[in-house]
């Protein structure tokens, strides 16, 4: 009989406990035969340790593939524990929890200079189908996977989860453990997976050394973050759809210039090895990077039903406007230059051709800063986060138009640690909805929270809320968009109780957003 969710996470849980106990890898080719299908594994070297300490995960589904994941790593905070050589993965894929049906099997190489990395994109699947899947090295066997492919024309259904901002230090992710058991196809991640920042002392939990510069040092900060039990269920679960944004390189950096004034080369060098760590670590559909380059912005499609939009408003932003230092900075000249952009041209151009042109019911912006504007009145003086949107008004412009034809858009967002529900405006016109998820775990400063709530509700949005610690849960049919805001009560421990803060629905053809 199939297993439930939660069976399949306690099984999944108790394979990794298997996996790290046994196993005398000995270096001999093995070789397992399953429902006819016989895979063969390749001789492996003598390995420090169980090499599946980062669990697995899978991404990027389309209508006939998915992309699987796993990283060998006995040391994952030590460089990882792996020899200098190449090693073969073999990996499997199954439409049962016992894997007696299998689908496809195979080896892959994990070479040394991607970390041990493994990406595997399995085609000629499928569409709209759960599959299982797993790993193997010598005698080692990873934990279960569940992915998913992508459904193709007439949809009717989408359940989805999307989260942001998990800073270590700031909390447990009790979040991460209830979103693993929710009945979602799929996981959309909208940056700040990993926090850069030194350890400190005073962090519920602390992270492992100074401030990652070194592709190793951002290695190990990965392999600290998915240790993490509960993040690796929420992985195992469902495939993922990630973006980055800030803190997977650096706080607040801008394309070439990195929070502290760093010369570009020197930091370039840094984006480099951030970009590469990224990759190495993420499910993603996506070729290695190069240098201090990779291209991250993509297209998901859910059959006719729903197309994300994943962007990226890192890499090719210009730098922050006005006060580079300051989080909230007044308005200036430059802030409204129209030179200034926050996608860059050719992505600009991709966003306004991909959206225009999409059949989709509903068509989602997968957004890292806020979107709408969110000036913060201080007595007679109007300040503004100029990391967000609001610090590039006439590329936002710009955006609004590209919205204003789509059939309807809407946002997500991360970044802030903060909840919130808001109408799109251009001029009078509602033009699309967005919805700001709050944290994981990072905190929101909380000598800032009444100012947060107070100033969201003067510009109109429908709810703020910078109190909590969560995800949005997404219920999606051609009719309506139902987005509730799960929320838990303390990231002070492992385990938490979740509850619905509140929900918000938008029927499709009609502009704006209520209370559910």
């Amino acid at each position: 009989m199939p297993l439930s969710r939660r069976e399949f996470l306690i099984g999944a849980a108790g394979a990794a406990a298997v996996a790290a106990c046994s196993g005398d890898d000995d270096g001999a080719a093995r070789t397992t035969t399953t429902a006819g299908r016989t895979t063969t594994a390749p001789p492996t070297p003598p390995l420090s340790g169980p090499p599946f300490a980062l669990g697995v995960a899978s991404g990027d589904p389309d209508a006939g593939s998915v992309v699987l994941w796993t990283r060998l790593a006995p040391a994952p905070t030590a460089g990882g524990g792996m020899p200098d050589e190449d090693v073969p993965v073999v990996w499997e894929v199954a439409t049962d929890d016992a894997f007696e049906a299998m689908v496809a099997s195979d080896v892959v190489t994990a070479q040394p200079r991607y970390g041990h990395s493994v990406h595997v994109t399995v085609d000629g699947l499928e569409s709209g189908i759960e599959y299982r899947y797993r790993f193997r090295v010598g005698e080692y066997t990873s934990p279960l996977g569940r992915a998913r492919t992508a459904p193709k024309g007439d949809v009717g259904l989408l359940h989805f989860a999307f989260g942001s901002c998990q800073n270590w230090e700031d909390g447990f992710w009790p979040a991460h453990g209830h979103l693993a058991e929710e009945d979602v196809d799929l996981v959309v991640w909208l940056g700040d997976y990993i926090y850069e920042g030194a350890a400190s002392a005073s962090g519920v939990r602390q992270h492992d050394g100074p401030e990652p510069t070194t592709l190793e040092a951002y290695r190990n900060r990965y392999g600290l973050y998915k240790g993490d039990p509960s993040l690796q269920a929420a992985h195992a679960a469902c495939p993922w759809l990630a973006i980055w944004d800030d803190h997977e390189v650096d706080n607040n950096y801008a394309g070439d210039s990195s929070e502290d004034g760093s010369a570009a080369d020197i930091f370039l060098a840094r984006r480099a090895a951030a970009y590469q760590a990224w990759w190495e670590h993420m499910p993603v559909r996506l070729d290695p990077p190069q240098g201090p380059a990779l291209e991250i912005n993509r297209l998901l499609r859910w059959g006719d039903l729903l197309s994300f939009f994943a962007i990226d408003t890192r890499q090719y932003r210009a730098d922050q406007p006005c006060d580079r230092d300051a989080d909230l900075g007044e308005g200036c000249p430059e802030r409204d230059d129209p030179a200034r952009t926050m996608l860059g041209d050719e992505q600009e151009k991709w966003l306004a051709d991909q959206m225009r042109n999409s059949t989709a019911t509903w068509n989602v912006l997968a957004n890292q800063v806020i979107f709408s504007p969110s000036p913060v009145p201080v007595g007679s003086t109007t300040f503004f986060n100029l990391d967000q949107w609001d610090g590039y008004p006439t590329a936002r412009a710009r955006a609004l138009d590209i919205l204003a034809g789509t059939a309807n858009p809407v946002i997500i967002t991360g970044d802030i640690h903060a909840s919130a529900v808001a109408d799109v405006r251009r001029g009078d016109d509602i033009v699309a909805v967005e919805f700001v998820g709050t944290s994981i775990s990072s905190s929101f400063p909380a000598q800032f929270v009444d100012l947060f709530e107070a100033a969201a509700e003067t510009t109109g949005a429908r709810m703020a809320d910078a109190q909590h610690r969560g995800y949005v849960r997404c219920t999606v049919t051609p009719d309506s968009f139902l987005a509730e805001y799960r929320v838990v009560e303390s990231v002070t421990a492992p385990t938490s109780p979740v509850s619905t803060s509140s929900s918000w629905v938008v029927q499709a053809g009609r502009p704006g957003v209520r209370e559910a």
